[in-house]
Parts: structure tokens; sequence; C-alpha cells
């Protein structure tokens, strides 16, 4: 799903709120979802949980067929190496992931070393940025 995010679907977004400390997360899930609202928090109807969300400025425009608008949640499963660090992705992430750390307002995020499970890779070392791991 991140791979089929373009930048010019979320160019209308003013803030991207999180339900949890991010910081602590290797990588989050996002998907783009068709919500009623360009604000407010929305109902998630997944497994696991939603960790947060973007909310869209006033000059998002509704579908013309389903008067919805597309907006980023951001979620995990309870199968996510957060709550089972020695499961299925132990190493590497579901093709939806992203590391939390690259997400900013109108930017899809990246995956990186640390949310495929690995160490930080040298250009992080070289920056001196160190992430949880």
């Amino acid at each position: 799903m991140s791979a089929l995010i373009g930048e010019d679907e979320i160019r209308d977004e003013s803030e991207l709120v999180w339900l949890e400390d991010v910081s602590l997360l290797d990588y989050v899930r996002q998907s783009l979802d068709r919500l009623p609202t360009r604000r407010g928090r929305p109902a998630y109807h997944r497994d696991g949980r939603m960790v947060g969300y973007a909310v869209l400025g006033p000059q998002a425009k509704a579908s013309r067929s389903s008067g919805t608008f597309r907006r980023r949640v951001f979620w995990l499963l309870p199968h996510d190496r957060d709550t089972d660090p020695e499961g299925l992705y132990a190493t590497g992430a579901p093709a939806e992931a992203v590391d939390p750390g690259t997400l900013t307002v109108c930017t899809k995020g990246y995956k990186t070393e640390r949310s495929e499970g690995g160490p930080p890779s040298s250009a992080m070392r070289e920056l001196g940025i160190t992430l949880p791991l």
C-alpha cells in the first residue's frame, strides 16, 4: 500500500497526529483510506491498533463519486514486531510498512534498515542519527 501512495495523493495534508510515541516503533503500516471527514480521529476497523492518522487542510476536495476524503492511517497488527519481536517480522517488514522516522506531512515515508529489522545504516551512523532498535 505504501508503494501505491503517490505524493500527489497526500499533498493536502496539514498535520500528522500520532496516538503513540512512534520513536519507539521500528515501523508502522500505512494505508490511504476513504474517510468521511478531513479532520479528526477516524474510526478504526482493522485488527490491531491505529497509531496515527493524517489531517487534511481546507483545500482538500472530496471525491465526486463517494463524497469521501483520502487520508492516511497508520496502524499495527497484533503479530507486528512491537508486540511479537521474535515473530513473523523479527526481520523484514510488511509491504505497507515504513519507518515512522521518515514520515512527515506530504511525505509518504520509506523503509529503512531499522524498519527491516537490521542495524542502522552507515549513513545514519555518519549523521549521528540514533533511533531505538
